[in-house]
């Protein structure tokens, strides 16, 4: 994955696969990924390639989690029962490991996040796998054993039901 930053730009810009970036356009991105201390545990899950676009703003860093009041470091949390969808419809939780019900702090901190993405035009985002908040296509079933389900996080399912095209950084690092 040592990619310089001119053949990543070079790469975004040409694969017709991940036409990410347009000439100006702002994306969002977890706050992990850019190297914010923001994950569960007080650390990053940082990716180069995603700090350097945030750090010539070209990225807006979100951490849902933090903009819904919640602190680091912090307890893990799952969606228990359901994806992010259903916890937007009241269908489900977003639980603790010890059992502290915080889903009106993911739903805040993803409203949070759709106002960045609407006051900067946000498009497009590349958001942490498997997280309840950024989860993209595949989230913690809510048993806090590892396993994972089919679905998005809080954050990722109100992004893409407001038109915003969600990549997790999984698929953003394979595609290029």
């Amino acid at each position: 994955m040592k990619k310089s930053y001119a053949k990543f730009s070079s790469a975004l810009r040409s694969s017709a696969s991940s036409k990410l970036l347009d000439s100006e356009q702002m994306i969002l991105v977890s706050g992990c990924l850019s190297g914010s201390n923001s994950f569960y545990n007080g650390r990053s899950r940082v990716c180069k390639l995603i700090k350097k676009l945030a750090e010539e703003n070209k990225a807006i860093p979100v951490c849902p989690e933090l903009l819904g009041s919640l602190s680091v470091p912090r307890e893990r949390s799952e969606i228990k029962g359901g994806t992010g969808v259903d916890v937007l419809a009241k269908k489900c939780r977003v639980i603790t490991i010890s059992g502290r019900d915080v889903t009106d702090n993911f739903i805040a901190g993803a409203k949070h996040a759709l106002s960045l993405a609407k006051k900067y035009s946000v498009k497009k985002a590349v958001l942490k796998s498997r997280s309840p908040a950024c989860g993209c296509g595949e989230i913690y079933d809510g048993s806090f054993t590892g396993k994972a389900i089919k679905g998005d996080g809080v954050t990722c399912a109100l992004l893409k039901m407001n038109g915003v095209e969600v990549i997790k950084d999984e698929g953003f690092i394979k595609s290029l």
